[in-house]
């Protein structure tokens, strides 16, 4: 009768026999059942998309895009009129620019303006793991749309499958589903009354190939409204919503400079909210001026300050009030506060009255010293510093590098930029740029402390009314300051710089 150890040891060898196939056989029916998976999930139907019964009238603020998809209309509308004369619309419209500015909008307007099916995928959709499954789902999609022409196919975030080739063979799956797209975008006929839109926030990021004539023949800017498109945004999301007589859309478009079309949304829904909680019927200005400060400067937080730490924040704040003052009609104050919202401890609240693309380099450096007085004046009136400048410095560091890198505004070139990716800069020059950058800084950050030292009673009125009340707006800013005259070099200049609290 066999031992122990003899028994140990056929098991052992019974062990290194079966055991790697039964690690192999359980691999091989891992994939049987991948296979089984992959051709079910080919084979799905794909169906136009609902819901497009968006209008133009509920698109608005982007007037030059919509000319441009106007044509796009005409043709799914009209072909032959087109056809007859030889001309084609092109076969993919790429819509760009910042997040929130209406492109998905643009392109159900197209869709339902001209009666086209709309084919709506997000460019992640086709991304997978399995090498060719991508790139299946591409041709499935646009035979669908062929099928049921007239049609408009819409990429949504087409830089996540878009994105340039590495051309390194790192990502097979990545580079297949592309080529397919480009393949498909090719294979159009002339007639064929499909159109191919697709929307990014970066234009750069996207393959060349996508680009060229005959793809993506035309690209179409979706940038941040003006003031007029703006107040018909708010005329749009406003509609059907019972506002008060104090609610004047042109005084919140003038208010709301820079924010996109989903902002603005954003801001009308945050202000019913507001007048609901109140239990109100009709949404009042106050709840429109509520709004717009939740939806730049954040939710209000209920944190414990003590007085030591209240006091510096009061003198901080009240230094950027102070210069903004000073600065003239650059950075109109409309608020200052030392109650928490979002990440700030405090802030001050700067609306600019009108829309501006031209900044003179004075203006820029104006924009510095209002971004560092809450650092001066801590340093002027306790002999120290903290880290509540943290967000100042960052602003502070990419206006100044975008003077020397991008505008131009440097003394040591002051005709051209200064860009590493333009062209190989010498270790001399990059030397020479870093120091002009720190330049500029500094000089706005000497500036700011002379004014404030200048200005020191001023500075502390408005910090013991900020420790009184916690909260100032801009009639009694002005009432605080009363005589006290702006010392710009830019005060001759037209208009206001848009800068975030």
């Amino acid at each position: 009768m066999p031992n122990v150890g003899e028994w140990l040891h056929v098991l052992g060898q019974y062990t290194l026999t079966w055991l790697p196939l039964i690690f192999f056989g359980l691999i091989i029916y891992l994939l049987y059942r991948t296979l089984q998976y992959m051709p079910r999930v080919k084979a799905q139907a794909i169906e136009p998309t609902s819901g497009t019964s968006v209008t133009w009238d509920d698109v608005a603020g982007v007037e030059e895009a919509k000319h441009e998809l106007q044509e796009v209309v005409d043709f799914l509308r009209h072909p032959k009129r087109f056809q007859s004369l030889g001309a084609r619309v092109p076969k993919g419209m790429l819509l760009y620019g910042p997040p929130g500015t209406g492109k998905t909008l643009l392109a159900k307007a197209v869709a339902h303006e001209s009666g086209a099916k709309f084919y709506s995928q997000s460019a992640s959709a086709f991304v997978e793991m399995f090498a060719g499954l991508g790139a299946s789902r591409i041709r499935k999609l646009f035979q669908e749309a062929r099928k049921n022409a007239p049609a408009i196919i819409f990429i949504d975030e087409l830089d996540a499958v878009g994105t340039a080739r590495t051309g390194g063979g790192f990502n097979r799956e990545h580079d297949q589903t592309l080529n397919q797209l480009l393949v498909e975008l090719d294979g159009f006929d002339e007639d064929a009354q499909v159109v191919v839109m697709g929307a990014s926030n970066r234009l750069g990021d996207l393959d060349p190939a996508l680009l060229r004539p005959g793809r993506f023949d035309r690209q179409v800017l979706v940038s941040p409204p003006d003031l007029v498109g703006r107040e018909k945004i708010l005329a749009v999301h406003t509609r059907g919503k019972p506002l008060a007589n104090d609610v004047d859309l042109n005084v919140i478009a003038r208010r709301t400079a820079g924010l996109t079309g989903a902002d603005l949304a954003n801001i009308c829904n945050e202000a019913a909210i507001f007048a609901g909680r109140q239990q109100l019927t009709q949404i009042r200005m106050q709840d429109f001026e509520d709004a717009m400060e939740r939806v730049v400067a954040g939710l209000q937080q209920r944190r414990v300050v003590s007085e030591k730490e209240k006091r510096i924040l009061a003198y901080h704040e009240g230094g950027h009030t102070l210069l903004a003052h000073l600065m003239g009609e650059l950075l109109p104050i409309q608020k200052v506060t030392i109650v928490a919202r979002g990440d700030a401890l405090g802030y001050a609240y700067y609306l600019p009255t009108e829309d501006r693309y031209l900044h003179t380099k004075e203006e820029l450096l104006d924009v510095m010293k209002v971004a560092l007085a809450g650092r001066a004046a801590e340093q002027i009136v306790f002999g120290r510093v903290t880290n509540g400048a943290a967000s100042d410095l960052e602003k502070v560091t990419e206006i100044a590098r975008s003077m020397v890198f991008d505008y131009g505004m440097s003394e040591i070139a002051p005709a051209r930029t200064m860009r590493a990716d333009n062209y190989a800069l010498s270790e001399e020059t990059k030397r020479m740029r870093d120091s002009e950058q720190a330049r500029l800084t500094d000089e706005a950050y000497e500036e700011a402390q002379r004014l404030i030292s200048k200005h020191r009673g001023s500075l502390d009125k408005l910090a013991t009314a900020l420790l009184e009340k916690e909260t100032l707006d801009r009639h009694e800013i002005k009432a605080l300051l009363k005589g006290v005259e702006p010392e710009s070099r830019a005060s001759e200049t037209i208009g206001t710089v848009r800068v975030l609290p």
